[in-house]
């Protein structure tokens, strides 16, 4: 029997939080949500990792439907036509009719795998030129046929890909949890060339967990090695790359113009590079990692944080606004943080039990979620699975 899921509904507050933002609803799922959300004229589609698929209506926040798979869904969902697609841990990719939430088709890799507890997402499907293609965790790069599943081609590699793929110029872009990045032809899938991480003393795999971003004639993406790659699209050669010491790099990179944005997983800042070096030009201190990728609506940018608090960067004036917090960070904060917002004294984020550290640090309502913006409306889920939409106050951009 499936659970009827709480809906906590406030409509069109008054006040606005932090004088940045004002709640318009609020839905609760029955797990934790790692997943970024997709909308189309009328809902919001966003995965939980409680199995299901969500439909909302985006002004109200009321359940359309749900879809429920046999594992967590943690990829960002993909509109096509009258579907949407979802990546499931349980190793399945589906399609479901977007009016009726019935299932159009299953395609079923080989099986999923984590590699560790920082290991958060899945790869999300993406379409170009009539193909899907998607990363698994059986180590293939896929490409299916959208409109019944059908395989075309897959491609193996030697690591989990758990990578977005970034599909461009007829080629399929995308890294691997065994250090290499791969260009593909999307055609047929096979290789073009691939390109080896440097690795580093504690991790020399040098693996890829997330998406690259495109700039000009350069892929761009970050690393376990603490790298950020630029490797010319053409030939798989280097660019330039910047290493961010003692930091991880999760998150897909954002590019406005010439710049970078991305946030860093130990070195807890959020920083923009220039995409034509990779020298840095500014950099945003915090006190948590960054995995989900930074938005631009207007002159602003935003992204979520584990510290479940969402961040605005003006462009303009280039100042960092805490714009919202979450309500497990409201709640649970003095668990990990003390008045000077530092890890309190006995907290050990990597220590001998660093398992029940990680869970109270996504107990903060943690935001991997990748946020959207539409018609003034941001929309993000969190790690105590609360999905939330939040109006932008036009007068503090």
């Amino acid at each position: 029997m499936i659970k009827i899921c709480k809906l906590l509904l406030l409509t069109h507050l008054s006040s606005s939080l932090y004088g940045q933002t004002s709640l318009v609803w609020e839905f609760r799922t029955e797990d934790r949500v790692y997943s970024s959300p997709v909308v189309d004229d009328s809902n919001i589609y966003i995965g939980s990792n409680d199995s299901c698929l969500y439909v909302l209506g985006k002004e109200k926040g009321q359940l359309k439907w749900k879809f429920k798979t046999e594992g967590e869904v943690k990829s960002r969902p993909l509109l096509y036509q009258n579907t949407v697609i979802i990546n499931s841990t349980d190793g399945a990719i589906y399609a479901i009719n977007k009016q009726n939430s019935e299932l159009q088709w299953v395609f079923k890799t080989e099986g999923e795998q984590r590699k560790d507890i920082w290991d958060y997402f899945l790869s999300s499907p993406v379409i170009e030129n009539g193909k899907l293609v998607v990363g698994s965790g059986d180590g293939y790069v896929y490409s299916l046929n959208p409109k019944n599943g059908k395989l075309i081609w897959k491609y193996k590699t030697d690591g989990i890909v758990h990578a977005t793929p970034l599909l461009h110029d007829n080629k399929v872009f995308i890294g691997s949890f065994d250090g290499y990045f791969y260009s593909l032809n999307a055609e047929n899938g096979h290789l073009i060339w691939k390109f080896k991480t440097v690795g580093d003393a504690y991790f020399p795999q040098g693996e890829i967990q997330k998406g690259a971003t495109l700039y000009n004639n350069s892929v761009i993406f970050g690393s376990r090695d603490y790298n950020i790659y630029a490797l010319n699209s053409e030939s798989g050669r280097g660019v330039w790359n910047y290493k961010e010491k003692g930091s991880w790099v999760i998150a897909t990179p954002l590019v406005i113009d010439d710049k970078i944005y991305v946030g860093t997983s130990d070195s807890h800042r959020f920083c923009s590079l220039s995409a034509i070096d990779g020298s840095e030009i500014s950099s945003y201190p915090l006190n948590m990692r960054v995995y989900g990728s930074g938005i631009q609506h207007e002159n602003d940018i935003y992204f979520g944080c584990f510290n479940g608090k969402l961040y605005q960067i003006g462009q303009s004036k280039g100042k960092l606004k805490e714009i919202f917090r979450t309500s497990g960070s409201k709640k649970n904060y003095s668990v990990v943080y003390n008045d000077k917002d530092e890890f309190k004294t006995g907290f050990e984020l990597y220590g001998e039990d660093f398992k029940e550290a990680e869970k109270k640090i996504l107990d903060l309502g943690a935001i991997l979620s990748t946020p959207f913006i539409d018609n003034g409306i941001i929309y993000f889920g969190d790690a105590n699975g609360v999905v939330y939409a939040l109006k932008l106050d036009e007068n503090s951009m």
